[in-house]
């Protein structure tokens, strides 16, 4: 077998091993670049070194070490805290309250699995004070944080971004996240319509409990040098990666942080997997790997069908893989490939559909978003039951995002 075909059999390997168990495939995707590269093709070691993403890693690490820091010295809580009381006991308007928070927090640089774990826990426990359905709760909080995942600042963001520069298809950052928060913000509101929103707004006001401790030093200076940074990567468009690790290293020295809990806050698991994936992707592109994969890829659709097949293909995939550790370093850079096969399409709308397609199901409770949802559920409420309507909502959300895509991605396609 010659190096291009091992290159996609390696990759349909780390896809399948990532829907059926747990293990981190970056591990095996490295190992199999390893193998086909040096022993197949015939690669010097130091060629394969050189296809790690060293750009990509130190971008993931920087942004994901200065929101360690904000989380963990309390900031990112206070934050929430103060959101929340904002509604001042009105039912309804909690629910854009939990939708917009964990957006906001998403969008800034944590990413939708950092802001699900900061929002969940209290939008959970209010809720239930407020007489609003956990589920419901559970996809505003859910679909607030998709909804700002795709950020030029999150951590995923960063993922989507360097991919999409590197087939060509750079400078769009505000359309492909306008785009996947369009699609969020919409099944979101007709949540509200179909599960309860209505009967919240006769309800009346409630008591719910959101204080915060107060401001300290610590937080301020928190605040301030995020949102510096923030100013910097939008208006100098300094580099995000490395930027965010000069602020990081202000607010270590200035004692606002301990950078011991930094570190250890980082993810390293999903950056060991999205690494790891890139690293195999880059060897199926130097071995005529992605030709091959995207000749597969094009039999399952056809120009005017290929924005939708896309997004079904890749909602499916992520309703059991890792979204940013395997379906966008695997589907991503195959883009031009498939449209040059298909003979026609739109490259950008294309990447535009893989990357809200695999976002939309993310609510399910086998993703980490849905999960972190499910654990936050106060005691006494069904478990069970929730796990139930996510899932069936999660697998729902991979039609509704073939649809969305298929009739409207070209809006943003611009």
């Amino acid at each position: 077998m010659n190096p291009a075909t091992l290159s996609v059999a390696a990759l349909l390997l780390v896809i399948a091993v990532s829907l059926t168990s747990r293990i981190n495939v970056g591990i095996l995707a490295i190992a199999s670049a390893w193998a086909i590269a040096v022993f197949a093709a015939h690669w010097k070691v130091e060629a394969l070194m050189a296809v790690f993403p060293s750009s990509l890693f130190l971008t993931l690490v920087g942004v994901t070490l200065l929101f360690a820091v904000a989380q963990r010295n309390g900031t990112m809580e206070g934050v929430t805290r103060r959101a929340v009381a904002l509604c001042r006991g009105h039912s309804l308007l909690l629910l854009p309250m939990f939708f917009v928070l964990a957006c906001a927090v998403s969008t800034v640089g944590p990413g939708a699995i950092a802001a699900t774990a900061l929002v969940a826990p209290l939008a959970m426990s209010v809720a239930s004070t407020a007489g609003i359905s956990a589920f419901l709760a559970a996809l505003m909080v859910g679909n607030g944080a998709n909804a700002g995942n795709l950020s030029p600042f999150s951590a995923v963001g960063v993922i989507v971004q360097s991919m999409m520069e590197q087939i060509g298809l750079g400078g769009h950052e505000w359309n492909v996240w306008a785009a996947n928060f369009t699609a969020h913000a919409i099944v979101s509101v007709a949540a509200v319509l179909l599960f309860g929103g209505r009967a919240l707004l006769r309800g009346g006001q409630v008591h719910v409990a959101a204080e915060a401790a107060p401001w300290n030093r610590r937080h301020v200076a928190t605040l301030v040098v995020s949102g510096c940074w923030i100013l910097a990567v939008v208006v100098w468009r300094v580099q995000p990666g490395l930027s965010a690790f000069a602020a990081a290293s202000v607010l270590i020295l200035s004692g606002a942080a301990n950078d011991s809990g930094a570190v250890h806050g980082v993810p390293w698991p999903v950056i060991l997997m999205v690494c790891g994936v890139s690293v195999l992707i880059g060897v199926l592109e130097k071995t005529g790997g992605m030709d091959l994969f995207s000749s597969l890829l094009a039999q399952v659709a056809t120009p005017r069908s290929v924005n939708g097949v896309i997004a079904f293909l890749t909602g499916v995939i992520s309703s059991y893989s890792s979204t940013s550790g395997v379906v966008y370093p695997a589907f991503i850079p195959a883009v031009p490939g498939l449209v040059q096969k298909l003979g026609g399409g739109n490259a950008l709308q294309v990447a535009m559909s893989i990357n809200v397609g695999a976002a939309m199901v993310d609510v399910s409770p086998l993703s980490t978003i849905g999960a972190l949802c499910l654990a936050a559920l106060p005691e006494g409420l069904d478990a069970k039951r929730l796990f139930r309507q996510l899932m069936a909502w999660g697998f729902s959300m991979a039609i509704v995002g073939a649809l969305f895509c298929q009739f409207g991605i070209w809006i943003f396609a611009r």
